[in-house]
C-alpha cells in the first residue's frame, strides 16, 4: 500500500483529499502546516507528498525544495496543489523541483486519476 502525505492548512480540503484517495486504497498521513509536513516527510518517508503552496510555518515551495535536495528522500514524488493558477505559479513549482502541479479548484476524481498515474509510472 502506497503512503501519501497530504499537507494543507484547510482541514476541509484535507478531509476531501483523504476521502478521495482512500477510494484508491492508499494510506494517508496529514499535516496542516509546512513545518509538520517537512518533519513527517523525513520521519514517515511517504511515496507521494501533496503540498499546498500557502501554509503557515513554511511554504509548500520551500518544503518541496527541501525534500528534493535531501539525498535521503529526494526520490519522493511531490505534487503541488494550489489556488494559484498563473503560469508564474507553475514555473515557481518547477523551480522548487515539484514533479506535478494541480490547480484548485479540482475534481476529486481528477486528483485520484493523477495519483494513480503517478504510481503506475513508479511501478
Amino acid at each position: 500500500m502506497y503512503k501519501i502525505l497530504v499537507s494543507d492548512d484547510e482541514k476541509a480540503l484535507r478531509l476531501l483529499i483523504r476521502g478521495t484517495l482512500e477510494i484508491g486504497d492508499y494510506h494517508i498521513l496529514e499535516a496542516d502546516n509546512g513545518i509538520d509536513a517537512w518533519e513527517m516527510a523525513i520521519k514517515e518517508r511517504p511515496d507521494l507528498i501533496i503540498l499546498d503552496v500557502m501554509m503557515p510555518g513554511m511554504s509548500g515551495y520551500e518544503v518541496c525544495k527541501r525534500i528534493k535536495t535531501n539525498p535521503d528522500i529526494s526520490e519522493t514524488k511531490v505534487l503541488i496543489l494550489t489556488a494559484k493558477g498563473q503560469q508564474s505559479d507553475k514555473e515557481a513549482a518547477w523551480e522548487a523541483l515539484a514533479d506535478f502541479y494541480l490547480a484548485k479548484p479540482f475534481s476529486p476524481m481528477e486528483l485520484l486519476s493523477m495519483v494513480e498515474e503517478i504510481f503506475k509510472r513508479k511501478a
